[in-house]
């Protein structure tokens, strides 16, 4: 990617970090972003903890939904989620780092389909595995990213 379309992607991501309230409230850091392509970091809260002392299934889809959001809309369309899908494969405890890591699978005029991966950082241990399908927009974000 040339580094005006890299910087463009990059203003994006961090305007919808700044944009998005439960994104802040997660504290997500963006780690890296390209066209279609996002890998955002969590550290799980005692505040994002269940019942079982294990971070919360809404917590994790809502981390998993911000790595989605970001790698849909990085082509500078809006992109509303139409469907998705989480299955979790293990629990993510207070303390652990998360990765959510969001890949384009498909991409047409009018949709978009993802997949996103939540890991634990260390261990590579895999938390959840989220599928998500878009409507693109002809519209984009508001803001400036030229």
């Amino acid at each position: 990617m040339k580094g005006q379309e890299k910087e463009k992607v990059w203003k994006i991501a961090k305007f919808m970090r700044e944009k998005d309230k439960v994104a802040v409230w997660l504290n997500v850091d963006l780690i890296e972003v390209d066209l279609g392509y996002a890998l955002i970091g969590m550290k799980v809260r005692e505040d994002m903890l269940n019942a079982a002392k294990v971070c919360q299934g809404g917590a994790i889809f809502s981390f998993a939904d911000f790595a989605f959001a970001i790698a849909s809309n990085s082509h500078g369309r809006l992109a509303l989620a139409i469907s998705s899908t989480i299955y979790f494969s293990s629990s993510a405890k207070e303390g652990e780092y998360l990765y959510a890591e969001a890949k384009e699978l498909g991409l047409t005029k009018r949709t978009g389909l993802y997949e996103v991966k939540v890991f634990e950082k260390e261990s590579k241990r895999l938390i959840a595995h989220f599928t998500g399908q878009v409507y693109r927009k002809e519209e984009t974000l508001i803001g400036d990213f030229s």
